[in-house]
């Protein structure tokens, strides 16, 4: 399985593009997204998700790993595939996709060509978890140190508060404020619990 290719960009279309490596010119779909990012671009590293089937062997390219995680994402939930998935991501940013998911915000969703009430509807039981339990431990521990929170959230589940709480109310504050010392964490928790 292919994860990346890194190569130069010989062709850059809104909707696809082709990267040459190794003397072979690989053509990946893109969305809008990946196109802004690439423009202007001679040589990049193109991030793959590749669709093997019987009749056909498709590869589809993303500028960063986080837009490539929201399009498996998407397309694991059921009537959604893989040019669904494409259009959401050309229409909406991935953060966009992803808070419209974690808020409910079936509007949102609904506002993409393709995208009708039932698989709007869909899309945010099937993916709000798995989106939940992501930003609740890849998001935080990638801009904060892992022992401060640990350290603060022993702290107050020896002061009686439930364990699960406390660790919604500390991801709540580093998500607004990432530089806390454990002391400004445990203050502001105090407050909210």
């Amino acid at each position: 399985m292919i994860d990346y290719i890194k190569g130069k960009i010989t062709e850059l279309t809104p909707a696809y593009l082709i990267v040459e490596n190794g003397g072979i010119g690989y053509f990946a779909s893109i969305s809008l997204s990946t196109y802004s990012k690439l423009e202007g671009k001679e040589e990049s590293r193109i991030f793959v998700h590749e669709v093997i089937r019987e009749d056909s062997h498709q590869l589809f390219g993303f500028a960063e790993k986080e837009e490539r995680e929201i399009f498996r994402l998407l397309i694991s939930v059921t009537g959604v595939g893989a040019a669904t998935a494409r259009m959401m991501l050309s229409s909406l940013s991935p953060a966009e996709i992803e808070k419209a998911i974690l808020g409910s915000d079936i509007n949102t969703l609904k506002g993409v060509k393709g995208i009708g009430l039932k698989t709007a509807q869909r899309i945010v039981v099937d993916l709000k978890d798995k989106l939940g339990k992501q930003s609740g431990t890849g998001e935080i521990f990638a801009f904060t140190d892992n022992t401060k929170r640990e350290e603060a959230l022993s702290a107050l589940v020896m002061l009686g508060f439930g364990k699960s709480a406390v660790a919604k109310v500390l991801d709540t504050i580093i998500r607004k404020e990432k530089s806390l010392t454990v002391e400004e964490m445990i203050k502001r928790a105090l407050k909210s619990l």
